[in-house]
């Protein structure tokens, strides 16, 4: 069973005439008479009587609500398709890591707002490893997380670094840490800290250093905002070790201090073993075909991070 044939068999209840039909299809009356022909083969039933009219039998009678619904169905499925083509979507979804969403990403999701007014932009906060399963998942056209190798190797991924930046740490400004310009890893390990939670690359890439340290990684905490972190830094006792855009608004805060980190006990930092993390933008071959996600691809690109801030350009 061929769309064309229900087509045609749908055109010929409407118009009571094979002549008519052909006439609305824009083909030939045998070329609808041979699509009926075969659509009755495949049914094993004949679908009209052949009088002057062309009137229905019973299976034709059965078959007419079920063939208006498919192609009503086709014709939306099209005309969905279609507009995803031209860019006429209802909405874009983007999930992104909490510093993006905080500092980098509002100037880019302005910009699209005034570029496709008629596009309903929704913004998910939420740690990488869940931004990138749910958008392997569908719920979401775009991801911008910390790079996981690991979950985006996929052949229909496509994966835009955006930049590089240093890990530092945040501390209390009376903590006893703040007398350093540049923090060891011999003497941070000490200390407990305020981590992410599972599902946040900054936990893995942290727990990773410490193993390669061969340190315990003293997790007294887990939260998921910036503003929990901050707040329970700010009484002192715990450490946090956050990206560099994490903490735009630490650096301003009198109670909190921002401290580099060193692999050895010297007042500068050992440049070539700096902790970085690296953020990047993904989506799928498919999705960036379409205009308005194409459009917020590129708008990140040529915004994140801002020309301004300090933070490393990935070379690679």
């Amino acid at each position: 069973m061929r769309l064309e044939q229900l087509q045609a068999f749908l055109a010929i209840a409407e118009t009571g005439s094979f002549q008519g039909a052909a006439r609305k299809c824009g083909v030939t009356q045998s070329t609808v008479s041979r699509q009926i022909q075969a659509l009755e083969s495949d049914l094993g039933l004949e679908l009209f009587h052949r009088t002057s009219q062309a009137k229905l039998t019973l299976a034709g009678e059965r078959l007419f609500p079920r063939a208006r619904k498919i192609a009503q169905e086709w014709q939306i499925a099209t005309q969905e398709i279609s507009d995803l083509v031209s860019g006429r979507q209802p909405e874009l979804c983007i999930a992104a890591i909490h510093s993006l969403c905080a500092y980098y990403l509002p100037p880019v999701l302005q910009q699209f707002c005034h570029d496709y007014p008629e596009v309903q932009l929704r913004v998910t906060s939420l740690g990488s490893d869940r931004a990138l399963k749910v958008l392997k998942d569908g719920l979401v056209d775009l991801a911008i997380v910390m790079n996981n190798r690991f979950l985006t190797t996929g052949r229909e991924m496509v994966v835009e670094t955006l930049y590089e930046e240093p890990i530092e740490l945040l501390i209390a400004a009376n903590h006893p840490l703040a007398q350093y310009e540049y923090v060891p890893w011999s003497e941070l390990i000490h200390y407990s800290q305020v981590v992410f939670k599972d599902g946040y690359g900054m936990q893995r890439l942290v727990q990773d250093k410490f193993e390669r340290l061969d340190a315990t990684l003293q997790a007294a905490l887990e939260v998921n905002t910036l503003d929990a972190f901050r707040g329970v830094v700010r009484q002192g006792e715990f450490v946090a070790l956050l990206p560099h855009s994490a903490l735009v608004e630490a650096r301003n805060d009198p109670t909190l201090a921002v401290r580099s980190l060193t692999e050895r006990n010297t007042t500068a930092p050992d440049n070539t073993a700096i902790m970085t993390r690296r953020v990047v933008m993904v989506t799928t071959n498919d999705r960036l075909q379409i205009p308005p996600i194409k459009h917020f691809w590129q708008l990140v690109r040529d915004n994140i991070p801002p020309k301004s801030d300090t933070v490393l350009r990935s070379a690679s």
